[in-house]
């Protein structure tokens, strides 16, 4: 942290914040176009304002409260606002910009979970319902900070190897996880994508709980596999990696930009396995038919297993769009999961905690296709293994 706070940082800060509640973009982005902008800024300025960002996207609501103010975007309130947090999160006041005595009364007089952990009502309310005692629990963990967790690309280098490469990069604190053969966590999340390792193809970014979904499909090499919702192709990279980069990786996606982006990691991860297709309608997926040994369906989904990287979407999602979701996560079910051979392995998962999105979407599915049965299901909790929320269930298609 600075010793003195610069008002430029505020003001960049506040810029940020309105670009994320004003205009709608993503806390991520809006963080790398301001960085962009701002060459002269070393590590430490760059750190501080992430991390105030982040964490007043996190506790927007509960901020607002201890202003004693209806949220709004003006830049003099969000740069007040900055003030209120700095106080309430490192207690410390400065310049008087603030009512100390005001804001220390407003802590002590509020207990709400869903105020102080900074949730909308309609959200807390609906995972109270779905998650009942362990919700409490679960959305704490939430507004925690993630860790930087790093998935070795094996097709290229071990594990240990690497890590001897990023020790002498500077990322001495880099550690093995210890339950995975393949993944490394780095405490201090500097910034690893300028390493030589990374532009080498060593390594992907991906959290822990992400990194156990690939596996769930138990490919082989010389297997035909899809990832139906393939996105950026975090997890089509890691099949690759454990088919060796032999067979087929068919890469779905209805986004050509991501597609792209696809592209370009499996070039650097050295990776010729993989190709993509644009889904234009439901005839691609016709034409797959009974094509695939392994079929994967990271479906969308709310994100809320993912709010400690990407705070700001407990704030975007709105009751109707949860609505949309789960009805788009049947049809792919039911649709997608035509593409897989009789005999072969179907992977769904979410980066979602609510069993509305997960467990009851396979039952559902279940239900109506007597054709696949459940061989394994697994939820992973922030507040229990400290990864991302993750949903993942294996099925067999029998007939």
């Amino acid at each position: 942290m600075p010793t003195k706070i610069h008002k430029n940082l505020v003001n960049a800060i506040g810029l940020c914040l309105q670009d994320i509640f004003q205009k709608g973009f993503y806390a991520d982005k809006v963080i790398e176009y301001h960085f962009k902008r701002q060459r002269k800024w070393g590590a430490r300025d760059r750190r501080f304002v992430a991390e105030a960002v982040y964490e007043m996207v996190r506790h927007w609501r509960y901020l607002w409260y201890l202003n004693a103010k209806e949220p709004c975007t003006e830049l003099e309130s969000l740069e007040k606002l900055f003030y209120i947090w700095w106080f309430w999160a490192k207690q410390e006041s400065h310049l008087g910009e603030i009512d100390r005595a005001a804001v220390e009364q407003r802590i002590e007089a509020n207990k709400a979970l869903a105020l102080q952990e900074s949730y909308p009502d309609w959200l807390f309310q609906l995972a109270e319902k779905e998650l009942g005692d362990e919700w409490p629990s679960i959305c704490q963990a939430l507004n925690q900070t993630n860790q930087l967790y790093l998935r070795c690309n094996t097709l290229k280098i071990d594990r240990q190897s690497l890590l001897r490469k990023l020790h002498e990069e500077g990322f001495a604190d880099a550690l093995t996880v210890a339950d995975n053969e393949e993944g490394i966590v780095i405490p201090s999340k500097k910034n690893v994508f300028r390493s030589k390792a990374f532009q080498s193809g060593f390594f992907e970014v991906q959290d822990m709980a992400s990194q156990m979904v690939a596996p769930q499909l138990r490919v082989q090499a010389g297997m035909r596999v899809i990832d139906a919702c393939a996105g950026a192709g975090g997890k089509s990279l890691h099949l690759a990696a454990l088919m060796q980069n032999k067979g087929k990786i068919l890469a779905l996606d209805v986004h050509t930009n991501k597609l792209e982006q696809l592209r370009k990691r499996a070039k650097r991860a050295g990776i010729d396995i993989i190709e993509t297709r644009l889904i234009e309608g439901t005839k691609t997926i016709k034409r797959l038919v009974n094509s695939a040994d392994a079929l994967l369906l990271d479906v969308p989904c709310s994100g809320l297993g993912v709010l400690r990287r990407n705070p700001d979407s407990k704030w975007k999602l709105k009751p109707e769009r949860l609505l949309e979701l789960q009805d788009l996560q049947k049809k792919l079910l039911r649709d997608y999961s035509q593409m897989l051979k009789v005999g072969g392995r179907m992977v769904y998962a979410t980066c979602s905690i609510l069993p509305s999105e997960n467990q009851r979407q396979v039952q559902d599915f279940l239900s109506q296709h007597k054709n696949f049965e459940l061989l394994a299901e697994k939820t992973l909790r922030p507040d229990i293994e400290g990864y991302d929320g993750f949903y993942f269930a294996s099925l067999r298609r029998l007939t």
